[in-house]
């Protein structure tokens, strides 16, 4: 347990890296484009993001590395012919749908984003965008496949820290449009676009040496009727929507809001971007990690400690996911203002933002706890449950967001999707149940402490955050400067009356 406790340390460390360096990208974005260019930018990318949920992150990872991690204990010999058939057939399927991307590019943006059609210049940018980044998907999902290798080798660190390279990019495209200037007329920022091209290429490009070191960079092979490639099909398709409900609400929400007032878009991508934060650095940390672990403990038929080990990952995922959900809610303005407001994302935007944040947040916890509860079903090769729950949280997503965006526009979008993730997480929690699975996770009275701190922590930040009004007055430094005492400040004082309430280290490790 204690190697699952570093390994997932290493991987927040290198997901904060990450993150940071994607605030960063996000602050300059937003600087420095306009909400009509940021709207059609992220409306594209929408595309090529909720793909590589699919075929990487999601579906793809969730089914490879328990059947790559099985046959690893199981039969070793067999490894490397598993690898060679499922690269080449996943680099054949990705190949057709690329080519289609890039063929049908303004037909795929009419059907994400049909509202854009209303603007044509904004329409043809994202089309053009999403031209230039469609073979993204085929390089990411690349990338994830050999992550996933590297992760069954227990090295964790270098898939994490993989997303950087997109982030320079990105970075660097910014800053080459601040150096330039926006033009006088017109909309710009295809150099956004082809920094999402480039990074992919360096990210896959990171990875191939590793694999070269763990003897798995091998030539693919196309491999339909392969047995390992089936059983991986197998698992993979049921759960491409439900591994990925998270990115069809949020390109659910992307079509909606293309039908809202222009900065809508950029509003809601902002706020979930911030809200991805905290879920990738404890959700997907702890999901990334245990899911080998599970898979291993599931070929032994150790089934104790296989509950113990869900266990401990659950209640990190509340002790931590709890305290960042109070955060993201109660500093909400503080954030925006201090990572945001500036050059054209005006006080306007700041507030926009905030709401949707705000809503967004609350629904924080609930993605965390899927991210943690869901290998615990890949593990036992049972991608049909998850699917249920993703299936249904979806459908009340897109009936919430319906009703909800009429009343309260980008706001309602941000709640809907709140709602569909609770629903999510307490449909998994339900079959878990269902299946015989007892969680103990950890007392009443441990959920009470936890409670107590959080209304403690949401307390204190609300006294010390003050009036908004004051942080659009200070400079970006000042800003910037006061988020991270605040920030640093709320993360001790809820140490501090956790401690105080008895909460102890052994609590926290496997009952």
């Amino acid at each position: 347990m204690a190697s699952l406790g570093r390994s997932s340390a290493v991987f927040a460390a290198m997901t904060l890296l990450s993150r940071v360096l994607g605030l960063v990208r996000d602050m300059l974005v937003a600087r420095y484009f306009d909400v009509a260019v940021t709207d059609a930018f992220y409306a594209a990318l929408r595309i090529p993001n909720t793909l590589r949920r699919f075929f990487a992150e999601g579906s793809f990872a969730n089914a490879f590395v328990p059947v790559f991690s099985a046959t690893r204990t199981e039969h070793p010999e067999q490894l490397k012919d598993l690898l060679r058939h499922t690269s080449g057939t996943l680099l054949g399927i990705l190949l057709a749908i690329t080519a289609v991307g890039v063929l049908f590019s303004g037909a795929i943006i009419t059907l994400v984003a049909s509202g854009l059609g209303e603007r044509p210049d904004q329409f043809i940018l994202a089309s053009d965008m999403l031209r230039i980044m469609f073979p993204y998907i085929l390089l990411i999902s690349l990338t994830a496949m050999a992550g996933g290798v590297l992760n069954t080798f227990g090295q964790f660190g270098i898939p994490a820290l993989t997303p950087v390279l997109l982030n320079i990019t990105l970075i660097t495209a910014a800053c080459w449009r601040h150096y330039h200037g926006a033009p006088a007329e017109g909309l710009y920022g295809m150099e956004l676009a082809w920094a999402v091209f480039l990074g992919g290429v360096a990210q896959l490009a990171l990875q191939l040496p590793f694999l070269y070191k763990c003897g798995m960079l091998l030539r693919p092979r196309w491999g339909w009727q392969h047995s390992g490639v089936r059983r991986i099909l197998k698992l993979m398709l049921p759960t491409l929507f439900g591994s990925s409900v998270g990115q069809l609400t949020v390109l659910i929400n992307t079509y909606l809001a293309s039908w809202l007032v222009t900065g809508s878009i950029s509003w809601l991508y902002y706020s979930d971007r911030l809200v991805e934060l905290p879920v990738g650095l404890i959700g997907v940390a702890l999901g990334t990690v245990i899911l080998p672990r599970l898979s291993a403990l599931r070929a032994a038929a150790d089934d104790g400690q296989f509950v113990r080990t869900l266990d401990w990952a659950l209640r990190w995922g509340f002790l931590v996911g709890s305290a960042a959900a109070v955060g993201l809610i109660v500093l909400a303005p503080s954030i925006i203002a201090g990572l945001l407001y500036g050059g054209r994302f005006d006080a306007h935007y700041v507030v926009m933002t905030t709401l949707s944040l705000r809503a967004y947040g609350i629904g924080a916890l609930f993605h965390i706890m899927v991210k943690v509860l869901a290998p615990a079903f890949y593990a036992r090769h049972d991608s049909k449950t998850p699917v249920k729950a993703g299936i249904s949280a979806m459908l009340l997503n897109i009936a919430c967001a319906l009703v909800l965006s009429h009343y309260l526009a980008h706001v309602g979008l941000a709640a809907a999707s709140s709602i569909a993730a609770l629903a999510n997480m307490s449909l998994l929690l339900y079959f878990l149940r269902r299946d015989g699975i007892r969680l103990k996770t950890a007392s009443l009275w441990f959920f009470l402490r936890v409670l107590l701190a959080n209304a403690a922590l949401a307390s204190i930040l609300l006294y010390l955050q003050g009036d908004v009004a004051d942080w659009l007055g200070k400079t970006a430094f000042m800003r910037l400067r006061d988020l991270l005492l605040l920030v640093g400040v709320g993360g001790m004082s809820y140490l501090a009356v956790l401690l105080a309430l008895g909460l102890r280290w052994r609590q926290l490790q496997p009952g």
